[in-house]
């Protein structure tokens, strides 16, 4: 049953990043720390700090929060431990990340 998961997890990631290439390009100056997220929070930065249309699957590819960023901070203290997708939206660009919360 764990192989199942992993093949969905690397379908759904492989899917992902190949969406992210067929935008305008990756967000310029994305940083996203720390990660592993141990403290519930998540900073995410980048070169325009326009608002930021977060989403992050879990590994069967549900999305599992849905939320805006005005500023840097995302707190994820609702998640459980595990891995995630994470794709952030700003403007006309996308960058999606794997994210580990401990």
């Amino acid at each position: 049953m764990k192989h199942l998961y992993l093949i969905a997890f690397l379908l759904f990631f492989s899917f992902s990043y190949g969406q992210s290439s067929q935008n305008k390009g990756d967000i310029d100056g994305f940083k996203m720390y720390p990660n592993p997220v141990t403290n519930g929070k998540v900073f995410i930065t980048t070169t325009a700090q326009s608002p930021k249309e977060i989403m992050i699957y879990d590994v069967l590819g549900t999305l599992v929060l849905k939320t805006t960023i005005l500023g840097k901070e995302l707190n994820l203290t609702g998640l459980d431990a595990g891995v995630y997708v994470l794709r952030v939206l700003e403007k006309d660009k996308m960058a999606t990340r794997k994210l580990i919360i401990k």
